[in-house]
């Protein structure tokens, strides 16, 4: 029997909505099976209405939307107060693994803080009724198993997301100041009765900043025992960016002494803890057991290279088409998708969660919400000391091409060096690349192919990433550089050159022609977007130095070629300059971009000596 198909106004019938709706719903292509027939949409009379329809947190009937969370890591003021996206279900699958101590790596921004607020908030024992937050959410509706371990334990809770101190006596400080903030949330050990005098004191000294510095080290296991003998029930310990002191102390040089504090603290409370009923960590990286869990054997990992729980950090595409519909917003679809998606946490799709609740609240404006909300030092510092091969790789993912590398998820900060793979592995826990693809592993380390994930990483990538490369090159150096490029302005090229190396010439060697050559191919990354940028490249009888090759083949393309001399006069850099045109003409560079079919190819000869610098250019018409 053939299938049967109805047309929109009469599926906005059974559904309740508007055939506008049901339009919108086809093009964003939320249900199954439908098609378009000229000017009207077809769809199966036994399709099942989809979840984004189905889902409880529809506008409200009074019109008042609620409104995006920006900002806001409490659970409760969010799930009572905001629009949220509900990931409750996550608590279902830690009381299902019965694993004891976890560690979430994710990138920053990727709500992180508010999902262990929400574990804390639930099995919190409080005295008041917190059941009222999750009444309405999916964790409810998991039956009376999950429903009775709500508000049952004692709960340990320290967030460093704000310890970005630079030198160890105010982390210290930072890290004892947390503690004691979490003493004083558990104040009611002071009048318990089943707390001894000596205990007691313990806690007063810690709370009146007289405790030494053993007594700090320890005190997230010493906690965890108090409140066991006070609630006779185990503890859970949540511990949010439990990375961030130790990448700071590698930074500035006090590494030693915050990983000791921290080995002393993590292992006092997570490791052979009888208290403990389970411990969850998050963070951006995974730091090496060797380093900071050492005895830890307890601890399960996850990474953004794992399936499981890889849809409860970040939003996935039902997240999104719900969020879309709420705020009658489902035909931005595929402008948030260009911009936020392109996350592959294990198997599953996932958008930047902090850039979707931003547009949102910017009435829908695209931008790079995530360009600097938090500090990367750490990607900084290694990229500023690579190579200019890595910076040539890192450059053509602006272009939109991939690049393969092993990532290792165990770092150990003293070894840190800045080969491409730490790098690569740094960008892609950090949030900057997506692994398309697994292609093999190399000692128990994945191989992965790697990309920019979307339009606002690739804005953010140039800003945060590339500029490490070349912190001098500022807006008007750049827009200069540009204009003498595309109108072939000898004299403008030349003096741009001239400057930056003036700025830049007691920090760099100007000895050889690869320090020129990698200086004007950062530069050239501001035109990613309009060309193929390619460098050290055979074609026609040799390589040239660097080729730009215009996206749109209407357009004139580029050749550079350099020369670099000690000591040259003013005519002997002039005739170097002209040699290096000459030598793109001989050499028949232009070969591969007349294959491609480009019409016209401007030619730039630059030559160096030292700080000095000659441009000569030529444009040539191509025959293909």
């Amino acid at each position: 029997m053939d299938k049967k198909f109805l047309k929109a106004k009469d599926i906005a019938q059974l559904w309740g909505i508007t055939p506008r709706r049901v339009n919108q719903l086809c093009t964003a292509g939320f249900i199954n099976g439908a098609y378009k027939e000229g000017r009207y949409w077809l769809i199966p009379s036994d399709t099942i209405k989809p979840e984004i329809l189905r889902n409880k947190q529809n506008p409200p009937l009074s019109g008042r939307l609620l409104p995006c969370p920006v900002g806001i890591t409490s659970y409760k003021e969010v799930s009572k107060e905001c629009y949220y996206v509900d990931k409750t279900l996550l608590i279902k699958d830690i009381i299902d693994d019965h694993s004891k101590v976890y560690l979430f790596t994710r990138p920053r921004r990727f709500g992180k803080t508010l999902t262990m607020d929400m574990i804390r908030t639930y099995f919190e024992k409080t005295s008041t009724d917190t059941s009222i937050y999750f009444s309405d959410k999916k964790i409810w509706d998991c039956g009376d198993a999950y429903k009775q371990l709500q508000g049952a334990y004692p709960v340990i809770f320290l967030s460093f997301k704000d310890a970005h101190q630079t030198n160890w006596a105010d982390m210290y400080r930072s890290l004892c100041f947390t503690l004691k903030e979490e003493f004083l949330r558990h104040i009611e050990l002071l009048s318990s009765k089943a707390i001894n005098e000596y205990d007691k004191k313990y806690i007063q000294n810690l709370i009146n900043d007289v405790a030494d510095s053993t007594d700090y080290q320890f005190a997230l296991g010493k906690l965890s025992s108090l409140l066991a003998t006070h609630y006779n029930q185990k503890v859970i310990i949540i511990i949010d960016e439990y990375d961030t002191p130790i990448q700071q102390g590698h930074l500035y040089h006090y590494y030693n002494e915050v990983v000791g504090f921290m080995r002393n603290l993590f292992s006092s409370a997570l490791k052979d803890n009888e208290n403990l009923e389970f411990g969850i960590l998050t963070g951006i990286l995974r730091i090496a057991k060797e380093s900071l869990f050492s005895g830890l054997n307890n601890l399960v990992v996850n990474t953004i290279l794992d399936d499981k729980y890889s849809e409860y950090f970040g939003f996935t595409v039902n997240d999104i088409s719900n969020m879309a519909a709420y705020y009658g917003k489902a035909e931005k679809f595929s402008e948030i998708k260009e911009w936020y998606d392109g996350y592959l946490f294990g198997n599953t799709e996932i958008y930047n969660p902090w850039s979707v609740i931003n547009y949102f609240n910017n009435n829908c404006k695209p931008k790079a919400f995530w360009s600097r909300t938090s500090g990367n030092e750490i990607i900084g510092e290694l990229i500023r000391s690579s190579d200019k091969e890595v910076y040539e790789s890192l450059s053509l993912l602006l272009q939109g091409k991939e690049v393969q590398s092993i990532i290792n998820t165990d770092i150990i900060y003293p070894e840190v060096n800045a080969d491409s793979d730490t790098i690569y592995s740094f960008l892609l826990v950090a949030g900057y690349l997506r692994a398309t693809s697994v292609i093999s592993e190399f000692n128990d380390n994945p191989i992965c192919s790697l990309k920019l994930p979307n339009r606002e990483i690739k804005s953010v990538f140039q800003k945060e990433i590339l500029d490490n490369y070349n912190t001098l090159f500022n807006g008007s150096l750049l827009r200069d550089f540009e204009l003498a490029l595309r109108t072939g302005d000898t004299a403008l090229f030349t003096d741009t050159l001239q400057k930056y190396l003036l700025q830049s010439a007691s920090t760099f060697d100007t000895t050889n022609e690869n320090f020129y050559h990698g200086t004007v191919f950062g530069m050239l990354a501001i035109l990613s977007d309009r060309y193929y940028i390619s460098s050290n490249r055979e074609s026609g009888e040799g390589r040239f130095d660097i080729q730009l090759e215009p996206k749109d083949k209407s357009q004139l393309g580029y050749i550079i070629e350099f020369k670099a001399g000690k000591n040259l006069s003013d005519t002997e850099l002039a005739d170097s300059a002209s040699s290096a045109i000459q030598q793109i003409q001989s050499k028949k560079y232009s070969t591969d971009m007349e294959y491609h079919g480009i019409k016209k190819i401007g030619l730039f000869g630059i030559a160096f000596s030292g700080k000095r610098v000659a441009a000569k250019y030529e444009e040539i018409q191509l025959h293909s």
